[in-house]
């Protein structure tokens, strides 16, 4: 009896049901998310004292051109590279050799055609394994992204994205995480290896990212669900 339409019956209803969660990672081109981040607007007028000064203005006696109230950019420079190499290798053996000299009964060796009833057992064991692995990943450019909340202890959660549309494809970049103030250099930059808690994410759409993505059942196929 041929298995193939059984296990078909088996496969299609799992794939489908797994194509809404597919479809739910492309992501948004308007995710609120990611928004860029607007600076905080005071809540309450000054207090008419004669002053020239006030904290809730926005206000500053000395200009500091990099990010580090809410609603400021800030230029990150990605400068990731990472390298990651594993190699293993097994060898054992093993050999056991016992012999049993043929028995002496009434003065006698005891024979077996004419031979004397000896036994002896050899045996021989081997494994030789080996296995090796490397990885290599590079990004760089530029990106740059708002303030989004500044901490109790200065420190600024920034987050932004960028959306490049060419020819029939649309690239998408995303970077949120923590950026020490004394980690901004005078230029409004900062490198991402210095960003905390990073998060970065380079993804596509269109007919470029689908020409090297693969099919729905081939993703199956090769999917830890496939029980051949």
């Amino acid at each position: 009896m041929n298995a193939t339409p059984r296990i078909l019956r088996l496969v299609v209803p799992l794939v489908l049901l797994a194509l809404p969660g597919c479809a739910t990672m492309a992501p948004s081109h308007d995710d609120a998310q990611w928004a860029a981040t607007a600076p905080v607007e005071p809540t309450a007028a000054p207090v008419a004292d004669g002053s020239i000064y006030h904290d809730n203005q926005n206000m500053e006696l000395f200009v500091d051109p990099r990010a580090h109230r809410v609603g400021d950019i800030l230029t990150v420079v990605l400068q990731e590279s990472t390298q990651a190499s594993k190699k293993a290798s097994t060898s054992t053996s093993k050999t056991d050799k016992n012999s049993f000299e043929a028995p002496v009964l009434l003065g006698k060796t005891a024979t077996l055609n004419g031979n004397p009833a000896s036994i002896s057992l050899n045996g021989d064991r081997s494994f030789a394994g080996d296995g090796s692995s490397s990885q290599s990943n590079q990004l760089s450019g530029q990106i740059t992204v708002t303030v989004a909340q500044r901490l109790s202890n200065g420190n600024l959660v920034v987050r932004g994205e960028k959306w490049l549309t060419i020819n029939q494809g649309k690239e998408l970049i995303r970077i949120s995480g923590i950026v020490r103030p004394q980690d901004i250099n005078p230029d409004n930059s900062v490198s991402s290896s210095r960003v905390a808690d990073a998060r970065i994410a380079y993804t596509g759409r269109g007919s470029l990212a689908d020409a090297n993505t693969q099919g729905w059942l081939t993703r199956f196929f090769n999917s830890k669900w496939m029980p051949f």
